[in-house]
């Protein structure tokens, strides 16, 4: 019987080493996505629990935090006021994120856990 070289072994161990910690990172990424929804779910019952901070027809300025594309296709800015999501339809091309908007709120979601705005300056 022919013995495994040392460079051969070594070789093994440290695939071996690296399939280990490849999985170990991915038992971290699940655990971290499976934290992130757990997250997401509390802070939409949250604000599904309390009073929205803005009302219908009051005029805000808020900050852009992000840019989704709404189900029509539109550019949409996600914002947020006390923690509250914010849509807002109307934002041009030329605003980003991180910009201070001004908007109407025109509109709540189906629960009242977020609201529609349209922007206006």
């Amino acid at each position: 019987m022919v013995s495994p070289t040392p460079m051969l072994v070594a070789g093994g161990v440290a695939v071996a080493v690296i399939a280990l910690y490849a999985a170990y990172q991915k038992g971290r990424a699940d655990g971290i996505e499976r934290a992130q929804r757990e997250q997401s779910r509390q802070a939409h019952e949250a604000a599904t629990e309390r009073e929205p901070p803005v009302d219908v027809g009051d005029r805000v300025s808020l900050a852009v935090k992000e840019f989704e594309s709404h189900h029509s296709g539109e550019r949409v800015a996600v914002c947020k006021k006390a923690g509250f999501v914010i849509f807002v339809d109307g934002v041009p091309d030329s605003a980003d994120v991180g910009d201070v908007i001004d908007a109407e709120i025109v509109d709540f979601g189906r629960d009242r856990n977020s609201a529609e705005a349209q922007y206006v300056g």
